[in-house]
């Protein structure tokens, strides 16, 4: 039997990840409503912020003004 002729095999599901039960296919990758909220909370809220490196002033100066 060749490699074409194998059956094919499904990708495991991967579980929710706010829960961790199977994921639902309404909602993948979450397993309902409640987690997919949760998620979007979390990227609202900014609890997702990812982390950058600190922004120049207009001038090209990062730190306070001096005068």
């Amino acid at each position: 039997m060749s490699g074409a002729d194998a059956p094919q095999k499904a990708p495991q599901a991967r579980p929710c990840p706010i829960c961790g039960k199977p994921a639902v296919e309404k909602y993948r990758p979450f397993c309902s409503k409640r987690c997919a909220d949760v998620d979007l909370n979390r990227w609202l809220s900014g609890a997702y912020a990812i982390p950058g490196a600190p922004e120049e002033d207009e001038d090209g100066e990062s730190g306070p003004a001096e005068r």
